[in-house]
């Protein structure tokens, strides 16, 4: 793995993070319009990151770091502070974008067949 390529995957990963964090805070503040922008988030970054990197490990990265940032977002704090309230919405996005990521990170990549840019049989 090159450089570059190994930078790339690190941006994925604090993209997903990034993206988890807002989302939490979007998904609960705009119901319901928050909540897809937030799924609509998930799934732009890890199909962004399967066709900017050229392999499913580009959606697998920042959907598996969106999780551990989303699953970390939802325990208590010692102060008894916590981010998601028991809703519908909150297991909505937290399901939803697993599904998303999940689906992203699996979707098969299929090439362009060789030959030149025309209709087939002609």
């Amino acid at each position: 793995m090159t450089a570059p390529r190994l930078g790339g995957y690190v941006l994925l990963a604090v993209a997903g993070v990034l993206v988890g964090g807002a989302g939490a805070l979007v998904q609960a503040a705009w119901f319901p319009g928050g909540l897809l922008l937030a799924l609509l988030a998930v799934a732009g970054l890890c199909y962004g990151g399967v066709k900017v990197m050229g392999a499913r490990m580009g959606g697998g990265v920042p959907a598996g770091a969106w999780t551990v940032a989303v699953l970390l977002l939802t325990s208590t704090r010692p102060e008894g502070d916590f981010l998601f309230g028991a809703g519908l919405g909150s297991y909505a996005f937290l399901l939803g974008g697993m599904f998303i990521g999940v689906m992203c990170a699996t979707l098969p990549l299929v090439p362009q067949p060789p030959g030149p840019p025309v209709r087939l049989g002609k």
